[in-house]
């Protein structure tokens, strides 16, 4: 598959099957996301993979909607504040730029497995930091809901015209 065809390919989805995500796969897909670049290769992330029924029944509550429910893993993703790069010049933290990298990874890395991802950054995050228990300087960027689509449609994307967004040698 061409590149630009797994990138057409991926898009979020919100109804999952029931059928489990094989283990292989979660390994596959973890290691996309290892091999993400990041600032000075820090890799100031954690993934935490929950697969277990009892688990995620648990953990829903950090994000209240139904068709989170549906999907049989979730990958919670932190950022090691610690860990991240700080720019000298101004201090900014590139922590979230690294981990949206790495979370990219996972997207089109299930993609190609043939499974769907949902990028999710509206949850709670005090409450998912409370259920793991982390320390102050790790912190919840993402939930990445992931499994077989229950509709094999790819769904049309809404894109800004290349001619919006891409200036040649100025703004």
């Amino acid at each position: 598959m061409q590149f630009i065809d797994l990138v057409q390919q991926r898009h979020s989805v919100r109804n999952f099957s029931a059928k489990p995500v094989e283990h292989e796969k979660l390994e596959s897909i973890l290691e996309a996301a290892r091999l993400a670049p990041s600032a000075v290769n820090f890799q100031p992330w954690h993934f935490i993979v929950l697969t277990e029924k009892d688990v995620l029944e648990e953990f829903y509550p950090v994000y209240h909607r139904d068709w989170f429910r549906t999907a049989p893993a979730v990958i919670v993703v932190l950022g090691d504040h610690h860990q991240g790069w700080h720019r000298k010049e101004d201090g900014k933290d590139h922590t979230d730029i690294d981990v949206a990298i790495a979370v990219d990874h996972i997207t089109l890395a299930a993609t190609e497995l043939g499974l769907g991802t949902c990028w999710v950054c509206n949850f709670h995050v005090s409450q998912c930091a409370e259920f793991f228990k982390l320390p102050s300087h790790l912190e919840p960027i993402a939930l990445i809901p992931l499994g077989y689509p229950e509709e094999q449609a790819i769904p049309a994307k809404k894109r800004k015209k290349a001619s919006e967004i891409i200036h040649w040698n100025k703004f």
